[in-house]
């Protein structure tokens, strides 16, 4: 029998729940049950990856101290790594054993709180340990305290041993209805891959700076591309203007043409304005008749 103990606390020496656990342990390895113990405040960097233990665990102690409200940081991120990287199949088959000493008011709802998360994980639930505990001293010295914690670590290898069945829960019907995860469509070993990959600070770094690599790229092509665009623009509506600037000059010497034709500045560049300089001639024909006269008189000579 494989029973792995998960400790939520600070380590700090007068930690009643040390004491409820180490306790516990002693009991079950006299019993032959093979005990491992991860103190999750040592294990903060792999977390998420710790929901792969309980392949091969038969039972777990959710142990956790209340020294201001609820169940820890620590506890409840290994509870999330659970819901979010565990094999549910697997937890399904495993009794829990809730473990809350407090230096402070809430062990009960606590001891509830870790019950409740592993009924929603779909685990088995046994029957915990809570108290309020100001000394540790006193907890060591009290006989009857120890005979309740041996009596508790009995009862639990008793419930794993004879796979003592539960009777289902609420909350069962709730996590089937309502609280459903994300498919991801991943494999038991893809998500134990992915698992470790968020647990790798170096790799997280290095995903987050390609990503800031990559869109500082794609934000240079994109200004780049707009002030292409902009400086088309700018060209087009420049040409546009030289071309009404164009226009109005062909007005202008259209219907100035007379003028312009009387100064000599201006040479008929098209159709009309040959037709326009051959009506100023046509209106003088004194002048055109005195030419033809001239040109008979030459031809004459």
């Amino acid at each position: 029998m494989n029973i792995n103990i998960y400790y939520g606390g600070r380590g700090i020496i007068d930690d009643p729940t040390l004491f409820v656990i180490n306790k516990m342990q002693e009991i079950l390895e006299e019993l032959r049950v093979n005990v491992i113990r991860y103190n999750l405040y040592e294990c903060k960097n792999t977390i998420p990856t710790l929901p792969q233990t309980l392949k091969d665990a038969d039972g777990v102690i959710l142990a956790a101290t209340v020294e201001w409200y609820g169940i820890g940081g620590y506890m409840q991120q290994f509870l999330d790594a659970c819901w979010l990287f565990g094999d549910k199949s697997k937890i399904a088959q495993i009794y829990m054993c809730p473990v809350v000493m407090s230096t402070t008011y809430g062990e009960r709802e606590a001891k509830l709180n870790l019950s409740t998360a592993w009924e929603i994980l779909g685990g088995l639930p046994c029957s915990g340990i809570c108290g309020y505990i100001e000394n540790t001293v006193m907890l060591e010295m009290n006989e009857q305290y120890i005979k309740i914690i041996e009596k508790k670590a009995e009862n639990m290898y008793r419930s794993i041993n004879q796979h003592i069945a539960c009777f289902p829960a609420s909350n069962q019907a709730v996590k089937q209805k309502v609280a459903v995860p994300k498919s991801t469509n991943l494999t038991p070993q893809e998500t134990e891959q992915l698992s470790q990959y968020v647990s790798d600070d170096g790799y997280v770094q290095r995903q987050k700076q390609d990503t800031e690599v990559q869109s500082a790229a794609d934000g240079g092509k994109a200004g780049a591309s707009h002030r292409v665009h902009r400086c088309g623009g700018g060209r087009g509506g420049a040409g546009g203007r030289t071309s009404g600037h164009g226009g109005l000059s062909v007005r202008l010497r259209q219907r100035d043409g007379t003028v312009c034709g009387q100064r000599g500045h201006h040479r008929p560049s098209s159709a009309g304005e040959a037709g326009d300089s051959l009506e100023r001639h046509q209106s003088q024909p004194g002048q055109l008749r005195h030419a033809g006269v001239e040109a008979a008189a030459g031809g004459g000579l």
